[in-house]
């Protein structure tokens, strides 16, 4: 990885522009502006009609036409892309080029080689990146990962993550062109991928993945996994089933299982479960559900990101050995 630089130390706010318009845009938005240290002063989209009417919702001061003349401005210091996957790479590189920090929608982009071009950018330039994964930042998956430390579960032996949301899609929606990333295996399973690494903290040794195709596009898919010492992982994300992001990780002394792992659930804190042999379930409760603050506020600090850009890049590499064991139909090591 790399020494990052942290952005300018400076009095006045670390200065964002906004490169795409989706529906994504509106929720990360409204966390940039309402984190400390940050202002929002453009948006961009393909057309200056469009850029202008976002500008003007989310009150911000400049809508741009065109994502190069966004990232070419003076009054701004760093970019939250917000792009279909396939263009994430691109966007990225060039941003990084012009001396803006990143902050990129997941997936960070379609492939390994990618992802590792963007990381040589942002190096080569001395800014800092994160992918938007924003439950890598909550207070409770700070306590997953002190527990796991710990060996609160005893030896892990398994982990299982499931990700789905029914038919989400909207009218010109990119999750359903495979040349703009589409599909639940790049969207979904960076979730689903991401849990496995983050609890293992590695690559596994071999992997074997099967998928429902529909539309072109993977809509289903299914995925086992291996590890050293024994450890085994099942994951399963899609588009045609009920809404789930949970997991579970089976240690020999008790279990963990969260139900809302990705974003806890918008009537309740978040939680998990503690269960033990005897079948005695402990729940515990985490106040606080600012995710992606946390994680803007991360981007402009001075805090190390080495360890957060190692599990985005692994998680890449996952998602890029499901895909080749989906084209082959046989197990892949790794």
């Amino acid at each position: 990885m790399h020494d990052e630089s942290s952005p300018k130390n400076r009095t006045s706010p670390v200065r964002f522009g906004v490169l795409g318009t989706g529906r994504i845009t509106r929720r990360l938005v409204a966390d940039l502006q309402s984190t400390d240290g940050v202002e929002v002063t453009a948006i961009a989209s393909r057309t200056a009609e469009r850029a202008k009417w976002y500008a003007d919702q989310f009150g911000i001061a400049a809508g741009i036409a065109g994502y190069d003349a966004l990232i070419k401005r003076e009054d701004v210091d760093a970019v939250y892309i917000a792009l279909p996957p396939s263009m994430h790479a691109e966007w990225s590189i060039g941003a990084a080029a012009q001396k803006k920090h990143i902050l990129c929608e997941k997936p960070l982009t379609v492939s390994c080689e990618e992802a590792d071009a963007l990381d040589r950018a942002c190096r080569e330039n001395q800014v800092r990146w994160l992918d938007a994964t924003g439950w890598l930042h909550h207070e409770r998956t700070e306590t997953f990962a002190k527990w796991i430390a710990e060996k609160h579960f005893g030896e892990i032996g398994h982990i299982s993550a499931a990700v789905s949301f029914y038919q989400p899609f909207q009218s010109d929606e990119h999750r359903l062109d495979p040349k703009l990333g589409g599909g639940c295996l790049l969207d979904l399973g960076w979730y689903s991928g991401g849990l496995i690494r983050f609890v293992t903290g590695k690559m596994p040794t071999a992997i074997y993945a099967d998928s429902v195709i529909r539309e072109g596009v993977p809509q289903r898919i299914t995925a086992m996994m291996w590890f050293d010492n024994n450890v085994t992982a099942t994951l399963s994300c899609g588009y045609d089933t009920a809404s789930r992001k949970w997991f579970e990780v089976a240690g020999s002394v008790s279990s963990l299982i969260c139900d809302d792992f990705t974003r806890p659930w918008a009537d309740r804190p978040a939680r998990c479960w503690v269960h033990d042999a005897a079948g005695t379930a402990q729940e515990h409760s985490f106040e606080g559900q600012q995710q992606e603050r946390r994680m803007i506020a991360k981007l402009i600090s001075d805090e190390p990101l080495e360890s957060l850009q190692r599990q985005a890049l692994d998680t890449q590499r996952i998602i890029d050995a499901m895909e080749e064991s989906i084209r082959q139909e046989q197990r892949i090591v790794i």
